[in-house]
């Protein structure tokens, strides 16, 4: 046989391709289902293995199966199945079949309509069900020179349905995901050069593919039984720390029903007592306060209808004094303020309440004045006389529309203002050397103490330290006047720095987390000295390498020790198995 191989040829490959072996299915026939004359001649699949040179023995233990060694060896078995009836009868058989092949090879004649057709139709979805979403290679060979092509005027019919055209198999094979060839005759290039070529390539890949997956499962063997290297566990989860919700509106909202500290009083136009109020809340919304207490003279605001209405609807009484007891300090006495507008003044416990609140609830101000009017003029006029009260040159251009997020929050921002600064201030504080004026209703308002925090935070219920230890004095001085919120600021804030720190600069700063540690404990921050005494422990390598280290407690040390990342078993671990790798002269996997 020309180009057979020797058996003893590759007898080294032989042995290690012994355990590996390809099958191919080959489905239909190259003949035309009509065609009689040619029933001796070989198929296309028994025509390449008897001509190929890859093929060293060849043997047919039944008329529909061919086997053969190639590649020096490799076992080949081939089943032919030249009727596709298999599928109608044994559906498990051909099931089974199809799934254990490497390569599928599907034959048709071209000029065999028909069979195509039903081919198409009926058989290959069956296969695709069979492999059941496998991905294997899929040859389809068109066979035979077409006898009666189709017209290709578009007018014309007659022989268009006589054969399968080029376009018909390429989409066959696109739908299958197939390799589509083209065999105009059973010629040694057609078979050899042409179908040969490609079924060769499709075996090699099966071979690799076998190959690299037995390689992969004797690695997976060789690793199962080998000593493996300690797996390094998480460090532990450093606790979460739970903020506190801002309760800066609703401390301002209670401000007013407190009455402490009021240094205002409204009266209406038989000067009977309306309501208390505190002149650094009101001007922080509006600039007609300004105007009424003296804050701004009318030449610094350049809005004429500001001026108006602070003229048409307030006047401020200078002449009344308050009756105290005798040998009683005499108090500054609250400021008199006269509501002109008697319809104004019926309203204004609800628009105080409004202000006092946030200026986010103008819904709310419309109902309640609704409520108490009961009259849609008067209702419109009160608030039409609001809006011109909170109208904000250059934050509020349009407060006609009077919707809540319009006017919303306004002295949160505005009572920024007055931080820090004499205007209104009406207690001032001496710290070493250095005075800082204040406002008495703010410190009530935002603090349980009295002597509070002189921070920005309690004006604006914000706060941005410069650095982790500024972020601890403040923490520090929270905690001594109770300021809560604050408290948690800071502590986030350091912890925040903290984890951000990369481990080269948290090796080489100077900043003592072991002095944070001591300060959050002596000052009862119970959430971040939890935390840092989980955050030296996850990072026990470093700290366990500085002086401060020595400068924990017992029960400190204790804990590290106890929840210390990478873990001393870990450690030992590690050790036993860098002895066992440099016993082995292997190269260490881990280090």
């Amino acid at each position: 046989m020309p180009g057979v191989m020797p058996r003893d040829v590759g007898a080294g490959a032989d042995a290690r391709c012994r355990c590996r072996s390809v099958s191919i299915v080959a489905l239909g026939t190259e003949r035309e289902a009509s065609a009689s004359g040619s029933a001796g001649q070989a198929g296309l699949v028994r025509s390449y293995l008897r001509g190929s040179g890859l093929v060293a023995e060849l043997g047919s233990p039944a008329p529909s199966r061919l086997r053969a060694r190639i590649l020096g060896g490799v076992p080949l078995e081939v089943h032919e199945c030249p009727r596709w009836d298999i599928f109608d009868s044994d559906w498990y058989t051909s099931r089974s079949l199809i799934g254990g092949a490497d390569i599928i090879v599907i034959k048709y004649s071209v000029n065999d309509k028909t069979l195509f057709q039903e081919i198409k139709d009926s058989y290959v979805p069956m296969i695709k069900k069979a492999l059941n979403h496998c991905s294997i290679p899929v040859i389809i060979s068109a066979i035979g020179a077409r006898k009666n092509l189709p017209c290709t005027c578009p007018l014309c019919t007659s022989d268009r349905g006589s054969c399968v055209t080029t376009s018909e198999g390429l989409q066959l094979a696109k739908e299958f995901g197939a390799t589509y060839l083209e065999l105009h005759t059973l010629n040694d290039f057609y078979i050899q050069k042409y179908f040969g070529g490609v079924l060769e390539y499709f075996m090699i890949q099966s071979l690799n593919q076998k190959s690299s997956e037995k390689m992969k499962k004797r690695k997976k063997t060789q690793k199962c039984h080998r000593v493996q290297p300690p797996q390094l566990e998480q460090p532990e989860k450093l606790p979460i720390l739970k903020g506190e919700a801002s309760h800066y509106d609703s401390d301002m909202h209670n401000l007013l029903f407190c009455c402490q500290c009021a240094d205002v009083a409204f009266y209406s136009e038989d000067f009977s007592k309306v309501m208390e109020a505190h002149k650094v809340i009101l001007c922080s919304v509006s600039q007609v306060f300004m105007l009424l207490f003296n804050v701004k003279s009318p030449a610094d605001v350049h809005d004429s209808s500001i001026v108006r209405t602070a003229q048409s609807l307030f006047a401020v009484d200078t002449g009344a004094r308050l009756l105290v007891p005798r040998g009683a300090a005499e108090p500054s006495p609250p400021a008199r303020v006269i509501v002109k507008d008697s319809v104004f003044c019926s309203c204004l416990l609800d628009i105080l309440h409004f202000i006092y609140s946030g200026a986010c609830q103008w819904e709310r101000l419309e109902e309640d004045i609704k409520k108490k009017l009961k009259d849609s003029e008067k209702t419109e006029h009160v608030l039409e006389k609001v809006k011109c009260i909170l109208k904000t040159p250059g934050k509020l251009n349009n407060l006609r529309d009077g919707s809540s997020h319009q006017i919303k929050q306004l002295y949160n921002t505005s009572l920024r203002l007055f931080f820090n600064t004499p205007v209104l201030a009406d207690v001032i504080f001496t710290i070493q050397g250095a005075t800082v004026p204040a406002h008495r209703a703010v410190l009530v308002a935002r603090c349980e103490v009295m002597a509070a925090m002189f921070n920005e935070y309690l004006y604006t219920d914000s706060c941005c330290p410069a650095s982790i230890l500024q972020a601890m004095s403040l923490l520090i001085c929270a905690e001594m006047y109770q300021v809560m919120r604050l408290q948690h600021i800071c502590e986030l804030y350091i912890i925040t720095q903290l984890q951000s720190m990369p481990s080269r600069e948290l090796a080489t700063t100077s900043l003592s987390i072991v002095s944070l540690l001591k300060k959050a404990k002596f000052h009862n921050s119970d959430c971040l000295s939890t935390w840092l005494l989980h955050f030296i422990a996850t990072n026990y390598l470093i700290f366990s390498q500085k002086p401060e280290f020595q400068d924990l407690s017992v029960e400190e040390r204790n804990f590290v020790e106890m929840h210390r990342w990478p873990s001393n078993m870990y450690l030992k671990q590690l050790a036993e198995y860098r002895n066992y790798i440099h016993s082995q002269k292997c190269h260490c996997a881990v280090m």
